[in-house]
């Protein structure tokens, strides 16, 4: 038979029942579907957390408070004063001006009630901090102004707020100038943040910022800070600006790591992005290959439909095959012609895989905009159709395998 015969002699096959046919059709449909929009899920997932850690800044450097990765204590840390990062081991960071450090910006963090004469939200992050915050970090603001090194020097009652907690406390206007109450003290707001990207149980766009002077003062008291942010002249500059900050810390510090035992932890953790970066990029790597092979599962599940066609398809026809091999068809012929209405099957429902998936990856899932990866499709399509093939073979070796005599004497 020639390949446009055997074409034809598929999809004579297949529409012979059309409701069978369109079930395994449906079943290889969605593997194919599931395997490319799981990993498209997965590298969505991927490419936002890498986005996210990105935009922390490259050139960055974050000091943790004590050996851990707590924040707002000393995890870990002696319990020595002189052995805390506090407000004034940042100062005399910053100021010993370090040859790979443009700026050293410490913080503390709490949360607290906030709330406007029309509203209220509750376990919102309040962050202490300096006017180098908004420029090292990538909150910036999107209206009005930050709050000046004065504020910081006078302890204003001064904030910036996010702008999420801003359309919630102020729906029907501006927030800028508006009285808030942060925790019973009343702060007036001079800035607004441009809307960040935000994943986890905390929001990103509900904080208010305000100088860790009056945060200090009114609500963390004057003892350690959570994090310092130390930022690098260069990308370029990240190792050696923490060679340098560590030596400074220590210094300042009074530890020295090369007599310290495992009983006296260092008084401060220090990690930067790229750290980050490749733990995330692993992790997601790992979440990428589980789902697809949980979509996998699903695409054998497909295959395995195709064998009981195939096979149920091989009985209903067995006089045809005794007749076409009576008239002369060779084994090869008939063995081709189930093995081609097979693979035609898995191929059609591949494509339609292909096209439900490409359109699924339109809309975001889970909060996951997906990315669908190039090499996912014609992967998906050669496996369906390998599949097709793979389960065919034994259904269409039977087939070829029957003795025309005893194919006609079937009913």
């Amino acid at each position: 038979m020639t390949p446009g015969e055997l074409l034809r002699s598929a999809f004579r096959g297949i529409t012979a029942n059309k409701l069978r046919s369109a079930l395994t059709l449906l079943g290889v449909m969605i593997g194919v579907a599931a395997v490319i929009l799981l990993l498209a899920v997965g590298n969505g997932s991927s490419t936002q957390i890498r986005d996210l850690i990105t935009q922390l800044g490259t050139n960055t450097l974050t000091v943790r408070a004590g050996s851990g990765f707590g924040f707002g204590g000393q995890s870990g840390a002696s319990s020595d004063s002189t052995k805390k990062l506090t407000l004034q081991v940042a100062d005399r960071l910053a100021a010993s001006r370090l040859g790979h450090v443009d700026a050293v910006v410490p913080q503390v963090d709490t949360s607290l009630t906030v709330a406007s004469p029309s509203a209220s939200e509750d376990s919102t992050s309040l962050i202490g901090t300096t006017p180098q915050y908004f420029t090292v970090t990538t909150n910036r603001i999107g209206s009005g102004a930050p709050f000046t090194d004065a504020d910081v020097t006078g302890a204003a009652k001064t904030a910036v707020i996010g702008a999420t907690l801003a359309s919630e406390l102020f729906p029907t206007g501006s927030a800028l100038g508006q009285s808030i109450d942060v925790g019973g003290t009343p702060f007036t707001v001079v800035g607004v943040l441009q809307t960040v990207s935000s994943t986890g149980a905390q929001d990103a766009n509900s904080v208010v910022i305000a100088p860790i002077s009056r945060v200090q003062r009114s609500f963390t008291g004057f003892g350690p800070i959570s994090t310092m942010t130390v930022e690098a002249t260069s990308a370029d500059d990240v190792a050696a600006a923490q060679g340098e900050t560590e030596v400074m810390l220590d210094q300042l510090l009074g530890y020295d790591p090369d007599t310290a035992s495992g009983a006296t932890p260092a008084p401060y953790t220090i990690t930067d992005q790229t750290q980050l970066l490749q733990t995330a990029a692993a992790s997601a790597q790992s979440f990428t290959v589980l789902l697809g092979a949980v979509a996998a599962i699903s695409l054998l599940v497909g295959g395995i439909g195709v064998t009981n066609v195939m096979l149920v398809t091989v009985t209903e026809r067995t006089r045809e095959i005794g007749i076409r091999k009576a008239l002369g068809a060779t084994r090869g012929a008939i063995l081709g012609q189930f093995l081609v209405e097979a693979a035609t099957l898995t191929l059609l429902g591949g494509v339609l895989g292909v096209i439900i998936a490409l359109v699924g990856a339109q809309y975001p899932i889970n909060g996951t905009q997906p990315e669908v990866l190039g090499f996912s499709i014609p992967l998906a399509l050669g496996v369906s159709v390998a599949i097709g093939v793979f389960f065919g073979v034994y259904p269409a070796a039977r087939a070829a395998a029957m003795r025309p005599i005893q194919a006609l004497r079937a009913t």
